[in-house]
């Protein structure tokens, strides 16, 4: 039986994965903290385990002494991070250097795992045609590639995706609810140029990467299509029946000035926002599509649900789910 351990097991995207697991019949690890929720975690089939992140020593300590208990992890996806803080050196505290004593504490274990698997984003790339990201997010996320990539005997696997949305999911969650009432907010006025990714197929996509033979690769993953912000909207609108919606297009400049606010606000409560001077410089760049032509050579990975399709089907979840 296979071995797995799956970081940030509790969020939208690793409940997803452990799912994915355990209909294979393997051993499932959760990596979640003791703190988190676990709605979506209730097979008793499911292991759990907290890992230390913060203390390199403490972490290589208690993943030996699992390994030396347990056996080792064939497969590991290390999902867990943060995606919004009040602090941008938070990011690079959760982001990499979590991530970095995680993979270092797996080199030194002895029992290296058959492929890691970092969720990384494609806010790691940068949008357009720039080399870097200027998000601390973005940041955080391709300096980890970056150390894996200088780990030639760390078998490793990078998955890029793009916006990722379905059900349990709660960032586009929130627009989705704006539209069910009757309301279309847009930042800019010109439209950002996207591509997404369903759940279910970024889940796909995952498990090929864990087993194919390839290693040390990085992948955007995307469903293949591209799309305006306005389209997206306009899905979104005609999946939720909703034929008259209110659009208010914020400049750019405005969003900016009430991202520091609100910046200032998280600061105050310790609470992250949706909206940060961070996540405005992320909004603010209009192109953020990918080439996924190299995963769909090497996996042979063809998305089976469109936006449109996958909103369907996230809106349903959500109505049954008393969300909206």
């Amino acid at each position: 039986m296979k071995r797995i351990l799956i970081t940030g097991a509790n969020g939208f995207v690793g409940s997803f994965y452990v799912e994915e697991a355990l209909r294979r019949g393997w051993e499932v690890w959760a990596g979640v903290r003791k703190t988190s929720s676990r709605e979506f975690l209730t097979d008793p089939r499911i292991h759990f385990i907290d890992l230390k992140y913060a203390d390199a020593a403490d972490l290589q300590k208690q993943v030996g002494q699992h390994i030396a208990e347990h056996g080792k992890w064939n497969y590991v996806i290390h999902n867990a991070g943060i995606t919004k803080s009040a602090l941008d050196a938070d990011f690079d505290r959760v982001n990499h250097v979590y991530s970095l004593n995680l993979i270092d504490a797996l080199r030194r274990s002895g029992d290296k795992p058959e492929k890691f698997v970092y969720m990384s984003s494609l806010a790691a790339s940068g949008p357009g045609d720039k080399p870097r990201p200027d998000s601390a997010y973005g940041r955080s996320k391709i300096e980890t590639e970056q150390y894996l990539q200088s780990l030639p005997d760390f078998p490793f696997i990078i998955l890029r995706p793009t916006g990722v949305y379905g059900p349990r999911e709660k960032d586009y969650y929130v627009m989705c609810k704006m539209v069910n009432s009757g309301l279309d907010v847009a930042v800019g006025r010109q439209p950002q140029m996207l591509n997404f990714i369903y759940i279910k197929d970024l889940v796909k996509a995952c498990f090929s990467a864990l087993e194919s033979p390839i290693q040390n690769k990085v992948w955007f993953v995307a469903d293949g299509d591209t799309y305006t912000s306005q389209h997206y909207t306009q899905i979104l609108k005609e999946v939720l029946h909703k034929k008259h919606v209110l659009k208010i297009t914020v400049p750019l400049s405005i969003a900016k000035i009430a991202s520091v606010f609100a910046g200032l606000y998280c600061q105050i409560t310790k609470r992250p926002s949706l909206i940060n001077p961070d996540k405005i410089k992320i909004m603010k760049q209009r192109d953020w599509t990918c080439d996924t032509s190299s995963l769909e050579k090497d996996l042979g990975f063809k998305a089976e649900y469109n936006l449109r399709r996958g909103l369907e089907e996230t809106v349903a979840w959500y109505k049954d789910h008393g969300w909206i």
